[in-house]
């Protein structure tokens, strides 16, 4: 049989993988470069120390940390902003996301709709971060929510989808 032998096993391995890495970089790449332009290249700046850091335990090379930061002080960078959505999942379940774009609405709507197909919708702003509190660029959860087994499931699909999208950074919820 044509198609069965190791060395297609290993190339198709290897294409996921790579995949995986390439999504992970190219976001740690734009929060670099949105860092690098808010302190204007300053690697000794806590927060892009942080972009960094944050980088490195993904194990970016250094090469595209560095053009991740030079592009964000180049003259031609693109103007990201960070924009938090807030939405109520299964069974009342509370979710923060987190994401960088450069076009709010394309954002929004990509999000609108990874959530419609899953019968949510976003909420209104205040409306979930009351049940967490900021901490260090992160969203700890105030409390927490248990969720059965099938709510559960619905939230991790909901929580890959959304994170598979390009322009999300983080996805945060309180339920156990």
């Amino acid at each position: 049989m044509s198609g069965h032998n190791k060395w297609s096993k290993i190339k198709n391995k290897k294409a996921v993988t790579d995949a995986a890495k390439s999504k992970i970089f190219s976001k740690m790449a734009k929060l670099i470069s949105t860092a690098s332009k808010q302190v204007n290249g300053d690697t000794s700046s806590p927060i892009l120390r942080a972009a960094i850091e944050k980088a490195r335990e993904y194990n970016m090379p250094a090469l595209n940390i560095e053009r991740a930061v030079k592009k964000g002080t180049g003259s031609d960078a693109e103007t990201l902003e960070t924009v938090t959505y807030e939405v109520y999942g299964p069974a009342g379940s509370a979710l923060i996301i987190e994401a960088l774009t450069t076009n709010r609405n394309k954002a929004a709507q990509e999000i609108k709709f990874i959530l419609s197909k899953h019968g949510f919708a976003l909420a209104t702003p205040g409306s979930a971060t009351w049940a967490f509190t900021k901490e260090q660029n992160e969203w700890k959860p105030n409390t927490t929510i248990p969720l059965s087994e099938e709510d559960g499931k619905i939230l991790g699909v909901l929580i890959e989808e959304l994170e598979d999208n390009d322009e999300v950074q983080d996805v945060y919820t309180n339920a156990v």
